[in-house]
């Protein structure tokens, strides 16, 4: 075969002819179930019709062990889950020491807070990053985000650690904390901005760089101000318990009340994720480039380990009395109005007669799952020692599911939960030695320094 042939059968399939296009016609005419699914999907959600109703009816609610007697928060139109789902944590125990039914920590506070160390994140990586061209693929992954609503658990201990806490009163939701698209829009080109300048002036030194930088942060702890109010640096502390019991804690500094409300130790919780990825040893500790909030807070570190110690550490957790944060890939196999989650909860290959055959570390890979979304674990359905299904506190209001409360089975767990909080003093002995090994580095973009949303 001559050189020219060759090329011409390589190059034969380039491009979209009239004979492949009359081949996916006549492919697609020959089986009537595709056009029975057309006239279906055409005028019915997808999703209704992939429906496995077998599996829908068949997850049962119930579970063994239930914590939660509170009612589920709103995040709203924001993207502030992982915030929400870590207060959801520490108001537990907040609430039982203050002897009243339901209480919420300020979410709008942190949301400040975690907004004004990030922007001040983000320049510092750009002034770090200012010699490097600027479609550079770590300058261009930071600059496409400069200041997302999303996070990862030791970015909220960071905020929390630094700025205390304060209870809902203290800072109440604005129309921007529950609805941040427009804030965002004006912080995200404020930032961009700020960052040609900081680049600009690369030649002049840090020093002037940092210099303009408290520029930029000004104009950033205005629009902060104007959308989300002034975070309080002390305020009048007085409530009654469930029994009318009148109690006064008098004038406290947000530090003062955490110090005194937050019943969990933070300092002593890690951070586990299941990434099966070969390229991840299991055992090892990992970093991701840039993935933070708060400069000189310690970094986000998270310890690799297989499934079945992530399901049996939230577990034991739960059956002994503490709910337990996590992260997901939240939209997979997902049924809203049921409050739901099942790992064959769709029969999507029935309906496009196509082949769904990528696992957990495929998925990663090719860009088809991430973390995106962290609420609580307040219940697990325990069978013969091993989990069935888990209770869900989410933080979308109450409308759904059970007052806000989902349920997952743990066929779904294993498939798309990423990431859970629990203590040092839960791990195996070999695994909490790991922790002090240097982590290793993974460059910024990589799918597990997703920020939950």
């Amino acid at each position: 075969m001559t050189h020219a042939n060759a090329d011409s059968r390589r190059n034969a399939d380039r491009s979209l002819t009239p004979d492949q296009l009359e081949y996916f016609d006549k492919e697609f005419a020959a089986r009537p179930v595709n056009r029975l699914m057309q006239n279906a999907v055409t005028r019915t959600p997808v999703d209704d019709v992939a429906l496995d109703r077998r599996i829908l009816t068949g997850i049962d609610h119930s579970v063994s062990h239930h914590l939660d007697d509170w009612k589920a928060t709103n995040q709203k139109q924001s993207g502030r889950c992982w915030m929400f789902a870590g207060l959801n944590l520490l108001r537990v125990g907040a609430a039982q020491k203050l002897g009243v039914r339901d209480f919420e920590f300020s979410q709008n506070y942190l949301l400040w807070w975690d907004k004004f160390e990030r922007a001040n994140h983000f320049l510092e990586a750009i002034v770090e990053t200012s010699d490097r061209d600027v479609d550079d693929r770590t300058v261009a992954h930071l600059l496409a985000d400069p200041i997302g609503d999303g996070g990862q658990w030791n970015m909220f201990v960071a905020l929390v650690a630094k700025h205390g806490l304060v209870p809902k009163s203290a800072m109440p939701e604005t129309d921007s904390s529950s609805a941040t698209r427009a804030m965002n829009r004006a912080l995200e080109t404020l930032l961009r901005q700020g960052a040609r300048d900081l680049r600009e002036r690369a030649g002049e030194g840090v020093v002037a760089q940092r210099e303009h930088k408290r520029e930029v942060l000004a104009a950033v702890h205005r629009v902060l101000g104007i959308h989300l109010g002034t975070p309080p640096k002390r305020f009048l502390w007085q409530w009654e318990d469930k029994d009318r019991r009148f109690h006064r804690d008098g004038w406290l500094t947000p530090a003062q009340f955490a110090a005194s409300y937050v019943q969990l130790p933070l300092d002593e919780y890690v951070c586990l994720v299941h990434d099966p990825r070969e390229s991840s040893p299991v055992g090892r500790t990992f970093t991701v480039e840039y993935l933070g909030n708060v400069v000189d807070a310690p970094p986000v570190v998270y310890l690799n380990v297989g499934m079945e110690l992530v399901k049996q550490l939230a577990m034991d957790a739960i059956v002994g009395g503490e709910p337990v944060w996590f992260g997901c890939d939240v939209k997979k196999m997902m049924r809203a109005d049921a409050g739901v989650w099942d790992a064959a909860l769709f029969d999507y290959a029935s309906v496009y007669d196509a082949p769904f055959t990528m696992d957990k570390a495929a998925r990663l890979l090719h860009h088809d799952t991430q973390m995106t979304h962290a609420m609580l674990f307040t219940g697990v359905d325990v069978v013969d020692g091993s989990p069935r299904r888990w209770r869900v506190e989410n933080s979308w209001g109450e409308e759904k599911a059970d007052k806000g409360f989902w349920t997952m089975t743990d066929s779904w767990f294993g498939e798309h939960v990423f990431e859970i909080a629990v203590r040092r003093s839960a791990l195996p002995p070999e695994l909490a030695a790991a922790l002090d090994r240097p982590p290793i580095v993974l460059p910024a973009w990589d799918p597990m320094g997703a920020l939950a949303d």
